[in-house]
C-alpha cells in the first residue's frame, strides 16, 4: 500500500485494472485500517476518474453475492448520499410508491454514513430483515412488489470499510459506487447525485449500460428532486432543467423535508408519509421522485402521466399496502 499511496501522492491516477486490483485486495483484508483510510482520503482531496470508478465497480461486482430475481424488469431509486442535507428517506419512500403503481423494485441501500438515517437504517426500523436468499427476495418482489438489498450483505468490500466510512463521516468514492453495484442488475435506474460533475460521470457510465435511466440533481445541492430549487434531469435521451412547479406543482422550503434527529424519528416520518398523512410538501417531494422513476421506464407517455400514477399509488393506499405485505413476509 505504501507504494500505491506514494504513486497517488504524486498526483497520478490509477488505470481501471489497478483500481480493480486494489479494491479487491482491500475487500480481502490485505491492508490495515490505517492504510485503507489513507487510500480513501486521497479521493477526498481530488476527484475520482472514470477509469478508477470503473475499476472499483469491476472489483465490487466481481466479488459480490449474485442474486437472480427472475425475469422481472426491476427499477432501483437511489441517491449517492453525502449531500449533507439530512432529508427524510425520500428515495426509499419513492420506491414504495413506484411498487404500489405496479413497477417491481429492487432497492439497494446501506446505513447512512453522512446522514442520521440511510435506507438500511429506516428499513431495519420498519422491521425488515436483511438477507441474501434469492428465493425469499424473489418472493418479496412477486408478492409485495419490492425487496431490499442491504449492500454489506452482498458486497464484502462495503462491509470491511463500513466502520472506516462511519468514523470519517465524510462522503467518499463508496457513495459514488453504491448506485452502480446493485447485485440484481435492475433494468431501470433513477440516480440522485450531489453535484453536476458526478452527474456527468454517471451519464457516461449509464449510457454505456444501454438501459433506460434518469440522473437527477437539485441545483441547490440535494441528491434528489427536492423541490427547493430547479432540478437538472439527465436521461438516455437528453438533458433538461426542470422547475419545482413542473415537477411537483410548487416550490417547498428546506425545513419541510428535514429528516429528524434519530433513526426512530426518521422511521416515524416515513410511516406517516406512506400512510398518506404527510404534509403537502413531504408528499410533493416523494411523488416527484416516484414520478420521475416511473417516467424513466418508458411505460408512461409523459412525466405528468407518471405523476398521476404516483399520486394514485400513495392516495389509494397501494404504496402502504406494499410495505405492510413486505414486513409480513419477514
Amino acid at each position: 500500500m505504501k507504494k500505491i499511496l506514494q504513486y497517488l501522492f504524486e498526483h497520478k491516477t490509477l488505470s481501471r485494472e489497478q483500481a480493480k486490483e486494489i479494491l479487491t485486495n482491500i475487500s480481502n483484508g490485505h491492508f490495515s485500517e490505517h492504510e485503507v483510510t489513507a487510500f480513501i482520503t486521497v479521493f477526498l482531496m481530488r476527484s475520482v476518474t472514470i477509469e478508477e470508478l470503473q475499476g472499483f465497480r469491476d472489483a465490487l461486482l466481481g466479488l459480490c453475492v449474485k442474486v437472480d430475481l427472475g425475469d422481472h424488469k426491476l427499477i432501483d431509486i437511489v441517491g449517492t448520499g453525502g449531500d449533507g442535507k439530512n432529508t427524510f428517506n425520500i428515495s426509499t419512500l419513492a420506491c414504495f410508491i413506484v411498487a404500489g403503481a405496479g413497477q417491481k423494485v429492487a432497492k439497494h441501500g446501506n446505513y447512512g454514513a453522512t446522514s442520521i438515517s440511510g435506507a438500511s437504517n429506516v428499513m431495519e426500523q420498519l422491521g425488515y430483515t436483511f438477507k441474501s436468499d434469492a428465493a425469499q427476495l424473489k418472493k418479496e418482489v412477486e408478492e409485495a412488489g419490492i425487496c431490499f438489498l442491504h449492500a454489506p450483505v452482498f458486497h464484502p468490500a462495503l462491509k470491511s470499510v463500513g466502520p472506516i466510512r462511519k468514523n470519517l463521516g465524510l462522503r467518499t468514492f463508496f457513495n459514488i459506487l453504491g448506485p452502480m453495484v446493485n447485485p440484481a442488475s435492475p433494468a431501470y435506474q433513477l440516480v440522485g447525485v450531489y453535484n453536476l460533475e458526478m452527474a456527468r460521470v454517471y451519464n457516461y457510465l449509464l449510457q454505456q449500460s444501454g438501459n433506460p435511466f434518469a440522473i437527477i440533481h437539485s441545483l441547490d445541492g440535494y441528491d434528489e428532486i427536492s423541490l427547493t430549487a430547479d432540478t437538472k434531469v439527465i436521461t438516455h435521451s437528453g438533458e433538461a432543467i426542470m422547475t419545482p412547479e413542473q415537477l411537483g406543482k410548487r416550490q417547498v422550503a428546506q425545513q419541510d423535508i428535514y429528516g429528524g434527529n434519530t433513526p426512530e424519528e426518521a422511521c416515524k416520518i416515513f410511516k406517516t408519509i406512506l400512510k398518506g398523512e404527510g404534509s403537502w410538501a413531504q408528499n410533493a417531494v416523494v411523488l416527484a421522485n416516484a414520478a420521475m422513476a416511473l417516467h424513466c421506464t418508458g411505460n408512461y407517455a409523459t412525466y405528468n402521466d407518471a405523476y398521476v400514477a404516483a399520486v394514485d399509488s400513495l392516495e389509494s393506499g397501494k404504496a402502504n399496502a406494499c410495505l405492510t405485505k413486505l414486513i409480513a413476509l419477514q
